[in-house]
């Protein structure tokens, strides 16, 4: 059996003009769901890792980060795609950068995951989103933890700790959603 994320079994990234207009939406998504935040410090909540999961889970691996890659190539030429509006090589230097650089990881390992397996039925595809969502805390933390007076606990608690009940209701959402795409593309071809 085949392991393939959502788009390729619909056939969606087969030419080149498809794969570009899937990264330019999947980057617009993505900075569009930055702008749905609860400000928090100095780390906001958003909707990002929801999105990028779905991306992941969507695209597959070289897709998925490739589409990550534009969105932050977008946010560092001053298109406001950050949180909040947010924009500039600056942000990007500031107490997210380990976010903003770990979700071309967490795109492509999502992806890379679904190649592998995790690509159908909810509790596969939940695992696909929530591995890589977990990991980000990693790169997130540990550049929180360089660039800020936080000490290391400080910084979990700051950039993980608050944010752990929102990567599993987002990874499940997610997941959701995908599972249910697949369920329609099934019920569809009969």
């Amino acid at each position: 059996m085949a392991h393939s994320p959502l788009m390729t079994t619909l056939g969606a990234d087969q030419s080149l003009m498809r794969k570009l207009a899937m990264v330019a939406f999947g980057s617009v998504l993505v900075g569009m769901s930055a702008q749905v935040s609860v400000p928090m410090f100095p780390v906001p909540m958003t909707l990002q890792t929801l999105a990028i999961s779905l991306i992941g889970l969507t695209y597959g691996a070289r897709l998925a980060g490739a589409t990550l890659l534009a969105y932050l190539a977008q946010g560092a030429a001053g298109l406001p795609v950050f949180a909040g509006g947010a924009a500039g090589l600056a942000y990007m230097a500031g107490p997210t950068g380990g976010f903003l650089i770990g979700f071309i990881a967490m795109a492509w390992l999502t992806g890379y995951l679904v190649e592998r397996g995790l690509d159908r039925g909810f509790g596969r595809l939940f695992a696909a989103a929530m591995i890589p969502a977990t990991l980000l805390f990693v790169p997130g933390v540990l550049w929180l933890w360089a660039v800020t007076p936080l000490a290391f606990n400080g910084a979990i608690a700051a950039g993980a700790t608050p944010f752990l009940l929102g990567g599993v209701v987002k990874s499940a959402v997610a997941a959701l959603i995908v599972t249910g795409a697949f369920s329609a593309l099934k019920a569809r071809k009969g």
